[in-house]
């Protein structure tokens, strides 16, 4: 979910670009993602301000250079935007009365003595966890919340549980809405991304998720796995992609920019040191 432009450019096997490179055009630095799936050089400007060049197969450096240098106002424009719009993501003291959020509701942190409980959301198989959600209460071990690395893995892997058993309800009317195959889920860190889309054998895929994005209302939740089940059939972000996207989620345009504008206030897994 970034700035991202898509230009029909086009391009020869001459000296091709790597996957996974770094290509470096008059002191600008971009990752460099090859798909076969692409027909066309594209651009995107990352959340955090790095930049991604995403081409066909066998394009040659050449011309990813030439379409790099003529996308340079663009790509200053969106870095302005970036930071403009810079990430006011909020530390965690974990205190108790601390609200942190979950589908957009705010629950006050309780922290406990008990060095893990049973029940409520917690641990999927019944099992002992650190965080749990009992009775409008967050509660958090008060041993882990002591800790602030155990306490932010302690909280993302709860972010995580609770958000894949919630979005697994969910994938598949999504994805006959859409009238896309439905691809295998999951729910983890992905950095400064919301989600992500992976092609898989038989045409499914795979999508992830970040456990972050389960602090943000239902329906920008539903945006975000709307707009992974969009790569299913288009590659990247140009008319195509938003009128597949648009016809099952016709206010998506809107959705993007209260995403953006909602998303860089969100926890992102920074807790303050004790």
């Amino acid at each position: 979910m970034s700035a991202q432009a898509a230009f029909r450019t086009p391009c020869s096997e001459e000296f091709p670009l790597a996957e996974g490179g770094v290509l470096v055009v008059d002191g600008l630095s971009l990752d460099v993602r090859v798909s076969s799936r692409r027909k066309r050089l594209g651009l995107t400007v990352e959340r955090d301000g790095s930049l991604t060049l995403r081409a066909p197969q066998k394009c040659a450096v050449q011309r990813a250079e030439d379409f790099v240098r003529g996308s340079r106002r663009w790509i200053d424009s969106k870095l302005w935007l970036s930071e403009e719009r810079r990430q006011l993501h909020p530390v965690r003291l974990l205190h108790d009365g601390e609200i942190h959020r979950y589908l957009g509701r705010d629950y006050r942190l309780l922290l406990v003595d008990e060095p893990g409980e049973t029940g409520g959301e917690g641990a999927p198989d019944g099992s002992a966890s650190p965080v749990r959600l009992v009775a409008g209460r967050l509660r958090l071990s008060r041993s882990v919340a002591a800790d602030h690395r155990q306490a932010q893995r302690a909280l993302a892997a709860w972010y995580s549980r609770v958000g894949l058993r919630w979005v697994q309800g969910r994938l598949q009317p999504w994805a006959a809405r859409m009238d896309v195959p439905e691809p295998v889920v999951e729910v983890r860190d992905l950095g400064h991304r919301w989600g992500t889309y992976r092609t898989g054998t038989g045409g499914s895929g795979r999508i992830a998720l970040h456990w972050a994005v389960f602090q943000l209302p239902m329906h920008l939740v539903h945006y975000v796995i709307a707009h992974e089940l969009a790569h299913t059939r288009v590659a990247g972000h140009g008319p195509e992609y938003w009128r597949l996207l648009g016809r099952a989620l016709p206010e998506c345009r809107q959705l993007k920019a209260e995403l953006d504008e909602l998303g860089r206030r969100a926890w992102m897994g920074e807790v303050a040191r004790r």
